[in-house]
Order: C-alpha cells, then sequence, then structure tokens
C-alpha cells in the first residue's frame, strides 16, 4: 500500500499542532506515512518533536516514516536544535 501524505501547515505551532496530529495519527493508524514540510514557515519545538515521536510509533508498528521536501525555515530549525541527527534517517527529498 502506497504511503498516505500529511502536510505540515505554514505555521507549525501550539495553534496548529492539534489539528495536524489527530491527520498524523489516522495516517500513522493505517500504514506507511510521508509528512511533506515544504509549506512550513515557521515551526515550533513541539511539532518536531512530536514528528520524531510519530515516527517512532510507525516504526514500532512496522510502518515507514518519511519526511520530504522540508522547506529552509524548518530545516535550519532542526539543525539548530541539534535535531538533525535524528531527522537525518527520516527525511527524503
Amino acid at each position: 500500500m502506497a504511503a498516505q501524505a500529511v502536510a505540515l501547515p505554514a505555521l507549525a505551532d501550539l495553534d496548529s499542532l492539534d489539528a495536524f496530529r489527530d491527520k498524523l495519527i489516522d495516517v500513522i493508524e493505517t500504514g506507511d506515512a510521508t509528512v511533506d514540510g515544504s509549506a512550513v514557515e515557521r515551526v515550533a519545538t513541539n511539532a518536531l518533536l512530536m514528528l520524531l515521536s510519530a515516527a517512532e510509533t510507525a516504526h514500532r508498528n512496522k510502518n515507514e516514516f518519511v519526511v520530504v521536501n522540508t522547506s529552509e525555515p524548518m530545516q535550519s530549525a532542526i539543525e539548530r536544535l541539534g535535531l538533525l541527527p535524528q531527522f537525518e534517517p527520516l527525511m527524503k527529498g
């Protein structure tokens, strides 16, 4: 089965995380997941940590979890927070 895609919002902050988290849970529960970060203009630390947690859950369930098209602001936040080693295995494209 092909991975289902879910896109991060432009402002991936505390106000938008609930709706995104709910979509992501639905995707992870049904199989492989692809998260598109191309629209991200600003991202909260909590959003990045949630992605890492989701990836761990997906892998525990033997599903693939990838992050594609990370925007420059998202990539910068990952690097600034020292999370690149955790994200590198997840990032494609």
